[in-house]
């Protein structure tokens, strides 16, 4: 008897468990809905000849396909409304494979791939392979920051905001986030 009601629970929790194993796994493998608005996404070449046309500030996403919490951040952070319209009005989007093995031309730079990397990450990470890590270019290409690590949607807002706006040149960024902040993106 009691042997039959332990078993009977074991089921149920393998049951629950392998539902929610399904089910997670198909939810990561639906498209996004074509009505919903979503980010712009560009190559890192696409970006440079962009900024040639309308200089604009880049963030480049560095990912690698087995990275955790690259895919948290893409399923989180970009597809939350409010950063997807920012990001699309204020900046060219870039996504960029750690590990793209073909090479990546800017301007008369040549970026190959060089022992698990590519050199354009590398270089854009400044030597720090972390994933995901968040570049911020200026409107000429050049770095403003890297930022590694996870980055929630509200996070990832605030630090798109931070240097969309300019607040980086002239303000702390403990100040931006506390005072300056809750005040212009409520």
């Amino acid at each position: 008897m009691i042997a039959r009601k332990f078993v009977s629970q074991i089921s149920k929790v393998l049951v629950i468990t392998l539902l929610c194993f399904v089910s997670g796994s198909v939810r990561g493998q639906i498209a996004p809905s074509p009505d919903k608005p979503t980010i712009k996404w560009m190559t890192l070449e696409e970006a440079y000849w962009a900024i040639q046309k309308e200089p604009r500030k880049i963030i480049v996403d560095i990912y690698t396909n087995w990275c955790g919490w690259c895919k948290v951040m893409n399923y989180r952070a970009f597809r939350d409304p409010r950063v997807i319209a920012y990001v699309n009005e204020k900046f060219y989007m870039v996504k960029l494979d750690a590990e793209h093995k073909d090479d990546i031309v800017i301007g008369d730079k040549r970026y190959a791939w060089v022992v698990g990397y590519n050199e354009a990450a590398l270089y854009l990470m400044q030597g720090k392979i972390h994933f995901p890590t968040m570049v911020y270019l200026d409107e000429k290409f050049n770095i403003i920051q890297p930022l590694p690590g996870y980055q929630d949607e509200k996070v990832f807002h605030q630090i798109a905001t931070y240097f969309g706006e300019n607040y980086f040149k002239n303000k702390d960024w403990n100040e931006y986030q506390q005072a300056i902040y809750p005040q212009q993106f409520k």
